[in-house]
């Protein structure tokens, strides 16, 4: 992507002024860069709320297989919504996440893990947003605060990544089912 398509899709990342919902104070737009909302809810983790977690996709599916299976624009949306939420505990808790969604193949992305996590460097404060946006033939682009961050390739990133939140062992059962609108 060059920098004036991303300059223009940082833009529609701030489009999408029509609110669907409100969780924790935090709106939820019902698009973003062009996605519908699926569903969000609360990651939470010894009863503090952490962050509002979004899923967008293109066409609504309630299936986590068929979403992590498809090579289709989607999108996650990450608002966070505490100041426990710090750096080195993101980086952490990611790399958990793509343990429990990668198991034993977790080597075979260890480069784009390293890459991806490499995001979380910067200070986290309340009210940051992480924009997760996969394209076909492209990646999975990443945008802090509507500012592109960069580009991780693969589609294999973006299933471990998505699976995270939608996989077997999700960060919270109860976000996964939120995030497919059920």
């Amino acid at each position: 992507m060059d920098n004036l398509t991303k300059i223009l899709f940082a833009c529609l990342l701030l489009l999408g002024s029509a609110f669907a919902k409100e969780i924790q104070g935090v709106n939820i737009p019902e698009v973003s860069a062009n996605l519908k909302l699926q569903g969000a809810g609360v990651r939470e983790k010894f009863f503090f709320d952490l962050y509002v977690g979004a899923l967008y996709l293109q066409t609504p599916k309630m299936d986590a297989k068929e979403i992590l299976e498809a090579d289709e624009q989607m999108g996650l949306k990450l608002h966070i919504i505490s100041s426990m939420i710090t750096s080195q505990k993101m980086e952490d808790a990611t790399r958990e996440g793509f343990e429990n969604s990668l198991g034993k193949e977790i080597d075979s992305l260890k480069n784009e893990i390293e890459a991806f996590i490499s995001v979380f460097k910067e200070e986290i404060k309340i009210g940051d947003v992480y924009d997760l946006v996969y394209t076909p033939n492209v990646g999975v682009d990443i945008y802090k605060n509507t500012i592109f961050k960069k580009t991780i390739p693969s589609l294999a990133f973006k299933k471990a990544l998505f699976g995270i939140w939608l996989g077997e062992k999700p960060a919270q059962q109860s976000l996964k089912d939120a995030m497919l609108g059920k």
